[in-house]
């Protein structure tokens, strides 16, 4: 008899497929429409207290048919030739991290709003946020002043089911013991009642009492929200010959790393209308290795058009564990367990509502930066320094040295953060002759208010629902858990390279890596390197041929030529038309020394750091020189041969005002009478920056030494 619980030991053991099937569709989160489950109640009297929380529920799954089912839903990829094509690409600009009313928290924060909505919002459409009125209208409207080109519904895959039996009045499951707890929390608190079981407050994540109870009422609801998910993407894909939108099938694998809510999130995105029969989530699959080998069994390595991609989010609050280069048994990664993570995960958010996760500096540790840019929408608003306590001198500090939870103030860890991750992946590229950590980098939004591509810094709506519509709440300074407060941003855009917008185009440049992140600004940036680009490349109207032909382009890797030639990186950048000019581009530089150990630094190539330019924050009227476009070529000089590197180009705006200081303009906030216990007091305390220059990120460039 297979328990229900069980999917984890299964995964971990070295089953065969079709049990690995049979775990995946019956085991925790259900499948399929199996009439011969145990009847619905109504409430959750199957499992209580004493049995559920162990894991303990043989009792429910007695009349399971443990057929095994096929693992993937095929829906086609049916579609008209694009009746354009750029063969040197175009850069196409989407979000792949959104949230709807089927994920638990947007649904807590009343987020009515589901899929079919959030891709009609990022192909232009207007939508309704909350607060709800009496008649159950929304009260805030919002819509995208450039409609995007791409994007992908990223709901929770743990809890799909039960939020959505637990949101309608008319499911038999709507009074349980599990709906009831989750709909009485607070949210604004991240109190999710007994969802919190599945979502990383023990020590594993648990199956709710309400699935327990009621496997086929979940499995039966499972089927019509993932249905629903899948039929919302495709029928948002356009597939004409205009090739104007593209929407992928994805979900998002929320895990906490044994509890404490320690952030390892990936988002899953598929390549075309192939999909996995069900979301594999951190119940089924409790850390990356098992998800990993979850897709890799269920999808990868089906018969089929199945593909995908796993992208790592928000790594700067993940307290140590995302880039961690070792298996489930603590063992290092050898050659063949680096690359396919590296396989697997090509791609990680390097920006999104809850921060940056390009460096951190300010702190005393062997992968911190010495970059006064790394300080950009920090979502830590204070690192202690040495000598400093995290709890009495309210700091945040140093993981291994502070408790290592997200929960509660948490702690930092360069290595978390993508250059210390891209750094040691050159050592493990050392060590093993692969490189686990070879990211391009992508910029998202993670909205739960299912609203794509809302970046906008003049009049942000927030992203949490009726947890931020108000002023105080959107100033509130970090507590127990970051939601979206006062240093929570708009978030960021993915650009991808492609010769057409279709999926397959896309995600074709996302495996390649040929990617870069924003901040929101809808910059174009190009970033080629080889070995023999002329001095005067940035003149040549073939720049982007040349790039092409004589290298590699953003995402690619060099390897050297024998005779000690020094990579040649050149850069060509344009503002974006709707914002203000661009300051400077700059290249940052990660390598290996011949002892072992990485080092980075930041070389300036382009534009003008010290241009004057500022912004008025009392108006915030923005003045001073800037550039249209900035073009650089550049050898680096301090290159060794002998020596792995890593390079990427950042791009930096001239400053603007943030979201947070419009508003404050907005509420008319009076610095001289203003409240000092009000969260307004923001407006005018120093604790948050008044303005901000957006930036983009290019994906890297690695050169490493041939034979």
């Amino acid at each position: 008899m297979l328990r229900l619980l069980d999917c984890a030991s299964l995964l971990r053991s070295s089953v065969s497929l079709s049990a690995l099937c049979v775990c995946l569709a019956f085991g925790t989160v259900g499948c399929g429409d199996d009439d011969d489950g145990p009847t619905d109640t109504g409430v959750d009297t199957a499992a209580d207290d004493t049995g559920a929380d162990t894991g303990d529920a043989d009792a429910a799954d007695t009349n399971i048919d443990t057929t095994p089912v096929d693992p993937l839903i095929v829906t086609g990829d049916e579609r008209e030739e694009c009746a354009a094509s750029n063969p040197l690409k175009s850069p196409f600009f989407g979000d792949l991290h959104v949230h709807t009313r089927f994920s638990f928290d947007a649904a807590a924060y009343d987020v009515r709003t589901g899929p079919a909505d959030a891709y009609r919002f990022a192909r232009g459409e207007e939508i309704g946020l909350p607060p709800y009125d009496s008649a159950g209208n929304p009260t805030r409207r919002v819509q995208l002043d450039r409609p995007l080109d791409f994007a992908a519904v990223t709901d929770h895959a743990e809890l799909l089911a039960p939020t959505s039996i637990c949101s309608d009045p008319s499911s038999p499951g709507y009074d349980t013991r599990t709906c009831v707890s989750w709909r009485e929390g607070n949210a604004a608190n991240a109190d999710f009642g007994e969802f919190l079981r599945s979502i990383g407050s023990s020590s594993r994540p648990l199956q709710t009492r309400l699935c327990l109870a009621d496997p086929t009422l979940c499995a039966n609801e499972l089927d019509d929200v993932w249905g629903e998910i899948i039929e919302a993407a495709n029928e948002a894909n356009d597939t004409s010959e205009s090739c104007s939108f593209s929407a992928f099938v994805g979900y998002e694998w929320t895990g906490a790393d044994g509890g404490g809510g320690r952030n390892i999130h990936r988002n899953i995105i598929f390549r075309g209308g192939t999909v996995l029969r069900h979301p594999i989530s951190y119940v089924d699959a409790d850390t990356p290795s098992l998800m990993w080998e979850g897709i890799e069994n269920n999808c990868l390595n089906q018969e089929g058009d199945c593909d995908l991609i796993s992208i790592p989010h928000n790594s700067n609050i993940s307290v140590g564990q995302m880039f961690i280069p070792e298996r489930d048994d603590e063992t290092p990664y050898d050659a063949e367990f680096a690359a396919r993570r590296s396989r697997l995960e090509p791609l990680v958010e390097m920006y999104q509502h809850k921060g940056s996760s390009e460096c951190v500096s300010g702190i005393v540790d062997p992968l911190a930066s010495e970059d006064e840019l790394c300080a950009f929408e920090q979502v830590k608003e204070k690192f202690c320094a040495p000598g400093e306590d995290p709890l009495e001198d309210d700091c945040v500090g140093i993981c291994g040295e502070a408790a290592s939870s997200f929960v509660g103030r948490g702690c930092v860890a360069p290595q978390d953060f993508v250059r210390g991750a891209l750094r040691n992946g050159l050592a493990e590229w050392a060590r093993v002759g692969e490189n686990p950590f070879q990211f391009g980098f992508i910029g998202s939004t993670d909205t739960h208010n299912a609203t794509p591509g809302e970046v906008t810094e003049t009049n942000w709506q927030g992203h949490t629902g009726d947890a931020d519509d108000e002023p105080e709440e959107a100033l509130e300074p970090p507590g127990g858990v970051t939601i979206s407060l006062r240093t929570s941003s708009p978030g960021g855009l993915a650009v991808v390279w492609a010769e057409r917008n279709t999926r397959a185009d896309l995600f074709d440049g996302m495996r390649a890596r040929e990617t870069y992140a924003t901040s929101g600004p809808r910059i174009v940036a190009r970033f080629f390197g080889g070995f023999g680009y002329a001095d005067d490349i940035c003149d040549n109207p073939d720049l982007v041929q040349v790039g092409y032909d004589e290298g590699v382009p953003m995402g690619g890797v060099l390897t050297g030529t024998g005779d000690g030639a020094a990579p040649v990186l050149v850069v060509n950048t344009l503002k974006d038309p709707e914002s203000v000019q661009l300051q400077r581009v700059q290249i940052i530089k990660g390598w290996l020394d011949a002892d072992g150990e990485s080092h980075e630094q930041v070389f300036e190539l382009a534009g003008d750091p010290d241009n004057g330019a500022t912004v008025d924050t009392a108006t915030c009227e923005p003045s001073g020189a800037g550039f249209d476009s900035l073009c650089g070529r550049w050898v680096d000089p301090e290159f060794d041969p002998a020596l792995p590197a890593f390079y990427y180009a950042r791009i930096v705006e001239n400053p603007t005002c943030r979201w947070s200081q419009r508003l404050c303009l907005a509420e008319g906030v009076d610095c001289a009478t203003v409240d000092p216990t009000s969260a307004l007091s923001a407006c005018c305390d120093g604790s948050i920056p008044q303005t901000v220059q957006e930036r983009a990120w290019t994906s890297p460039i690695w050169y490493l030494p041939g034979d």
